[in-house]
């Protein structure tokens, strides 16, 4: 059997905890680095109904990209939705664990370049790369293989990310060749978008104003935060599935996202 601690060491050689931002609180949240693990189930967000799942399946490790604990917890009370989930974590010995930021940003199997790929992205890069690591940092850039006029890029976006909705800018008349991507809220990239001479920009929680910051320069395209990190999940599974073999790494099937579209 593997112990938990080796499972954190694998996951933590992949992201590097010291790649997260400042504030994100990624990493083994809770649990012992003794424990045997007998299973591990990976989603997006952790909430009651994935740390049921995992009780159902005979997984004590919930792996997800959002931290369950992010904001200050002072009381572990029942009518708060985040502390009944760690709760049942705690009563049950499930262990948590978050690769967020850290695993936003970075280039090779990371959160962008998996959405880069569902769009059959080539030469990718780090939108924003930090000074220290040109391979580190916000946002990944690409070209498709065949320049797309916007509607046909959209509808790829449609296809490709099962994005029921995608609120867009005006779709310019010049073709979509290069591609900047940054799964969950990336508005604050705009700019680098732009400066990168991306013809499209793929992000999510964009605000009103924050649309205008595209000014006629490129398409921008806000899928929503889910739906722009839905595969994280997938992603997490297969890290872990090529290390180890004496265990399973499952995806939840509950949809985490929290809204709704009519």
């Amino acid at each position: 059997m593997s112990q938990l601690r080796e499972l954190v060491l694998h996951l933590e050689q992949i992201a590097p905890l010291k790649l997260q931002e400042s504030y994100d609180n990624s990493g083994l949240l809770f649990g012992d680095p003794s424990w045997e693990v007998r299973g591990v189930l990976c989603s997006l967000d952790v909430t009651e109904s994935v740390i049921r799942e995992a009780m159902e399946l005979g997984c004590n490790v919930v792996v997800s990209h959002h931290p369950p604990i992010f904001r200050g917890i002072k009381r572990l009370l029942p009518d708060d939705h985040t502390a009944r989930t760690l709760t049942l974590a705690i009563k049950n010995d499930i262990a948590l664990y978050a690769a967020h930021t850290n695993l936003d940003n970075q280039l090779e199997n990371g959160v962008n370049q998996m959405i880069a790929h569902r769009l059959g992205l080539e030469d990718l890069g780090i939108l924003d790369p930090r000074p220290e690591n040109p391979n580190t940092g916000t946002g990944i850039l690409g070209t498709l293989p065949i320049p797309l006029a916007a509607m046909d890029f959209l509808s790829l976006i449609r296809e490709r990310l099962q994005a029921r909705v995608v609120r867009h800018t005006a779709p310019p008349q010049r073709p979509i060749h290069r591609v900047a991507i940054t799964g969950g809220s990336g508005a604050a990239w705009i700019g680098h978008a732009r400066s990168r001479q991306a013809d499209a920009y793929l992000t999510a929680d964009v605000k009103y104003h924050d649309f205008f910051e595209a000014d006629g320069q490129l398409l921008l395209c806000d899928i929503g935060h889910y739906e722009s990190e839905q595969y994280t999940k997938e992603l997490l599974a297969g890290l872990i599935s090529e290390k180890f073999r004496n265990f399973a790494a499952h995806c939840t099937k509950h949809s985490t996202n929290p809204i709704q579209y009519y």
